[in-house]
């Protein structure tokens, strides 16, 4: 019997552990989300340091890694927005290295969790939430109607846009989610139909399995992109009410 393409999104607790009722047990998305953060904290630390006026190549990717984020902050949240360079950082470094790390034959993909890809999104959307208010106060639920809107729409507006609000975590959750699952299983599909089909008509779907396996490379980097960009378009809104700075306190 040939084995499921989702075969390989099956968790079975390697160290089964229960807390309070609550089943916190070690499995393989745990070990390779320990493996994640170690790889990305000892390239980091590695990159920091051996700093030289000339750079290898190390340091040369961590600078543009942190020149890629400071300009997606800068241009979506301002000057103020650097104050969460290090989440902003470490949300796209952890999801781009869950989704490169989780393309290497027999590992696992993190962020093809729903669960953790959920948490992330809840935890920035909430932290949204928490900017808005804290920075403008009741004002914040003027984000509910759009600027320009005439007063007969208002009561139309509002429901709209609080559907809106809602759709933001679980769009961000999903689309992560959706984009590692259904690329990994399309990878074992074509791997799998590449065995079956022998020598003799295997070479066809193995050229698409190469030719996806790159474009998810490019994906793994876009679907970490997407996220980080989205928190900090949320986050900008948070900041600046429907583009306009009027901040509280």
């Amino acid at each position: 019997m040939e084995e499921s393409p989702l075969h390989q999104f099956e968790l079975q607790n390697w160290i089964p552990i229960s807390l309070a009722g609550l089943d916190i047990s070690i499995n393989k998305a745990v070990v390779f989300m320990w493996i994640v953060v170690a790889v990305t904290a000892m390239l980091m630390v590695m990159a920091g340091s051996a700093r030289r006026l000339v750079p290898g190549k190390l340091q040369s990717m961590a600078e543009m890694m942190a020149d890629f984020i400071r300009s997606m902050i800068l241009d979506t949240m301002g000057k103020e927005g650097m104050r969460f360079f290090p989440l902003i950082a470490t949300l796209f470094l952890f999801i781009l290295f869950s989704n490169l790390i989780g393309l290497i034959p027999g590992s696992y993909t993190v962020t093809s969790q729903v669960v953790v890809t959920a948490v992330f999104s809840c935890v920035v959307y909430g932290l949204s939430l928490v900017i808005g208010f804290y920075l403008h106060g009741v004002k914040f639920l003027g984000i509910l109607v759009p600027p320009g809107t005439p007063g007969w729409l208002v009561p139309l507006m509002i429901p709209i846009e609080i559907i809106s609000q809602l759709a933001r975590p679980v769009s961000l959750a999903v689309r992560l989610f959706a984009n590692m699952t259904a690329g990994h299983v399309m990878l074992a599909v074509l791997f799998g139909l590449t065995i079956g089909g022998g020598l003799l008509i295997g070479w066809l779907p193995f050229t698409f399995t190469v030719a996806i396996y790159v474009l998810e490379c490019g994906i793994a980097f876009i679907q970490a992109y997407i996220f980080t960009i989205l928190t900090c378009v949320y986050l900008g809104d948070a900041f600046h009410l429907h583009g306009h700075d009027e901040h509280a306190h």
